[in-house]
């Protein structure tokens, strides 16, 4: 919500909208629903993501609301994604040629020398559907639900929502709560990994393909594993003067199942750093997640200053800290721009561990994902909006995204000590957007 656009609108409505916006995307059908000439609106848009020699996304949205008023409506959404690159194994770097087996089991690649190990086949597709429905009930309270979707190639998301908002204090407070309900089923191409299996590399040991198969297959447990999520959310949103709104929130978050990446592994290593083989990684089967979130709008003559932050933490020992700020500055002839710069921080996991040592007696769970390691980020960004004759509104949205790990090991055995075992991360995105 943008308190520029919003200072025309009764507190109510802007009280209102503030609500909706903790509870996602919302609508309700009613008896001219399927009247397309009026009270519809439509958002659309299209995304590029891009980290420097990983991984590139394109992604298409388009969204369509019904809204006879502010507390009535139906939305419908659909999201393509298409992934291509190279994505880290958690395999370590070493001073020579590095030979890998493909998860499927069928073929083979190569790492150069002092090179992280990425496989460059990754490809994926995804599409995401999702719905809501939202409509007033008793007084001062609204109810939403909805579904939700989401298809990969070997990866399938449902999900269902509800949620309920009250409004109170003369409309200036609004209490909501939310419940979400999801289950995720994991196919991989090849089947699932056994923790702790040691990846088999066909490097000339094995008389013909028949025997390196039988190999791989011992590596196998199930051919697809399932999770379940239950997210609970809870926010309040006052309106503090006619200028500025604070939203805060409390999320929980119970995951169980399947939570081990099929495709990542963590290299054994001797005293002198060389790798003896790559093992399938394991995490714990639960994970519980909590999270406080904070933010506030206030408008300034011509511009409106928004500031957010997030605490979110984790029985895996993961603390992470958000600070995000964008700042909403209005130009003539129905123009913005919104610069933003986001800085994240976290912790690493409790058993997150870049390589394992020989003689190290192996632990429950290990991995060494780098997205469970310690490390900061940065996003600095603009956007640049207008107002098209017709009326409808557009958007470009460029970003820079910088990751840096860190090395929480005060010295590694032998010749990782020379290596760059820690990838930093760089990447860029671009977006457009065209409501009408």
């Amino acid at each position: 919500m943008q308190l520029v656009k919003q200072k025309n609108k009764t507190v109510a409505g802007a009280i209102a909208a503030a609500a909706l916006s903790l509870l996602g995307n919302s609508a309700k059908a009613d008896g001219e629903f399927w009247d397309f000439s009026r009270d519809w609106k439509f958002n659309s848009g299209i995304l590029y993501y891009g980290e420097q020699d990983r991984v590139s996304a394109l992604e298409g949205v388009f969204s369509a609301t019904h809204e006879k008023d502010l507390d009535d409506k139906f939305n419908f959404k659909i999201v393509i994604d298409s992934l291509t690159g190279a994505s880290p194994s958690g395999a370590v770097v070493q001073p020579g040629v590095q030979t890998f087996t493909r998860p499927s089991g069928k073929g083979q690649y190569t790492v150069n020398a002092e090179e992280i190990p990425l496989d460059d086949t990754f490809r994926d597709t995804r599409v995401q559907v999702n719905s809501q429905w939202t409509s007033p009930i008793w007084d001062e309270s609204i109810v939403s639900y909805g579904v939700h979707l989401s298809k990969e190639y070997d990866y399938l998301s449902t999900a269902v929502n509800g949620n309920i908002a009250w409004n109170f204090n003369q409309k200036n407070t609004t209490f909501s709560l939310g419940l979400s309900l999801a289950k995720d089923s994991f196919d991989p191409e090849g089947g699932v990994p056994i923790p702790f299996s040691s990846m088999v590399i066909d490097m000339g040991q094995f008389a013909n393909p028949t025997e390196f198969e039988t190999a791989f297959d011992l590596t196998r447990g199930t051919t697809s594993e399932d999770k379940e999520t239950l997210d609970i959310l809870m926010g309040i949103t006052q309106i503090i003067n006619r200028k500025t709104v604070m939203q805060f929130n409390y999320s929980y978050s119970d995951v169980s199942g399947y939570l081990n990446d099929p495709f990542k592994v963590v290299s054994r290593v001797d005293q002198d750093g060389i790798a003896l083989e790559h093992l399938y990684e394991s995490r714990p089967d639960k994970r519980v997640k909590q999270s406080f979130y904070w933010q506030a709008k206030h408008y300034l003559t011509g511009s409106v200053a928004d500031i957010s932050y997030r605490y979110m933490t984790d029985d895996w020992e993961i603390d992470s800290h958000t600070i995000d700020y964008k700042h909403y500055l209005t130009l003539d002839n129905n123009q913005y721009l919104e610069p933003q710069i986001r800085w994240y921080q976290q912790s690493a996991a409790e058993f997150y561990q870049p390589y394992l040592l020989e003689q190290s007696i192996i632990p429950e769970n290990i991995s060494a994902d780098t997205r469970l390691g310690e490390f900061s980020a940065l996003t600095i960004g603009l956007k640049y909006g207008w107002r098209t004759d017709s009326g409808n509104d557009m958007a470009i949205r460029l970003s820079y995204y910088e990751q840096s790990m860190k090395d929480s090991l005060s010295s590694h055995p032998g010749v990782l000590n020379d290596l760059q075992i820690y990838p930093d991360l760089k990447a860029f995105f671009i977006q457009y957007t065209y409501d009408f």
